[in-house]
């Protein structure tokens, strides 16, 4: 009898890096949960160039809103920024550095930068997933997939 266990291998790594390559997003995500349950764990591997457009997150009130990220592979920064969209911080997260994982508090806006190919990280958050609700954009930054939005990402790789 086997048991239902769930297995982060390098094999599954690559299998999702290649997925993040070839999507149109440069990212790709892979969910170790069904989106009702109440602790959402899951990969998100970023390619260098893609746009995480700047948001936080707010929950209800029985809801804790951190965010937890932790780099297996690659590196990343994370951008905290201000209401106007100015870049108040600036956390370079890797692999194999000083800085591993960070707790991002409920309600403070940020943006990614990957910084090298195939950037691997495992997010932690209180779910459950509610795509209406999950996250509250900045919304002076532009939508995915515009001129706009590589334009940031461009300027933001200046900051890490």
């Amino acid at each position: 009898m086997e048991l239902p266990i769930k297995r982060l291998t390098q094999d599954l790594l690559a299998t999702i890096a290649s997925q993040s390559r070839m999507s149109s997003r440069q990212r790709q995500n892979y969910n170790f949960h069904e989106l009702d349950e109440r602790v959402q764990r899951f990969l998100n591997v970023l390619q260098p160039g893609t746009y995480v457009r700047p948001h936080r997150h707010r929950r209800v009130p029985d809801v804790n809103g951190f965010e937890f990220f932790l780099v297996l592979q690659g590196a990343i920064a994370l951008l905290i920024l201000n209401e106007q969209g100015e870049v108040l911080q600036t956390e370079r997260i890797t692999a194999n550095g000083e800085t591993r994982g960070i707790e991002l508090a409920e309600g403070i806006y940020h943006t990614l930068i990957a910084l090298e190919p195939d950037t691997v990280m495992l997010e932690i958050k209180e779910g459950p997933y509610d795509r209406a609700s999950d996250k509250e954009f900045l919304e002076q930054f532009p939508t995915e997939g515009t001129v706009e939005a590589q334009h940031w990402v461009k300027t933001w790789e200046t900051f890490a």
